[in-house]
């Protein structure tokens, strides 16, 4: 659906000195369950193209959502995923900006992928996997995803 390297997982790929390819990657986040498969599909890849390498992990600097391509964003729309704001982009919220108390907290808005109407909501901050959280629509009342922007 969408590519390591839409996504801006996926660094750099390179070759060392002795003729092996390096692939670099950074995890959205640090404690991401998805690296463990990306990098055994990485090395399945590479040895399916008949080459030898290795699969490094870079940490620094940190991953961001800003390093994710347009096309990932609309790919994560268009299959239901809402995508993350840039971070040039101001975040668009609802509720009072001078005092945030629980019941009246400012929330940011997010577009529905199905329907776009803005009428959501957050149901959990933490979704099919802790980069995402759970909305639901008001108006077509479809559940979402929301990549968290980082």
């Amino acid at each position: 659906m969408v590519s390591l390297r839409e996504l801006g997982i996926l660094r750099e790929v390179r070759q060392t000195q002795d003729g092996r390819i390096e692939v670099v990657i950074t995890p959205t986040y640090s404690g991401c369950p998805a690296m463990g498969q990306i990098e055994d599909d990485i090395r399945s890849t590479l040895s399916a193209l008949g080459q030898t390498g290795t699969v490094v992990t870079q940490l620094s600097p940190a991953w961001t959502t800003d390093w994710m391509s347009d096309t990932a964003r609309e790919k994560l729309r268009a299959y239901g995923i809402a995508p993350p704001r840039c971070s040039a982009e101001p975040a668009t919220t609802t509720g009072s900006a001078v005092m945030r108390f629980a019941a009246h907290a400012a929330r940011e808005v997010v577009p529905c992928p199905q329907c776009n109407s803005v009428n959501t909501t957050e149901t959990s901050h933490f979704g099919s996997t802790a980069c995402k959280a759970q909305y639901r629509c008001l108006d077509c009342m479809e559940p979402f995803d929301y990549f968290k922007p980082y």
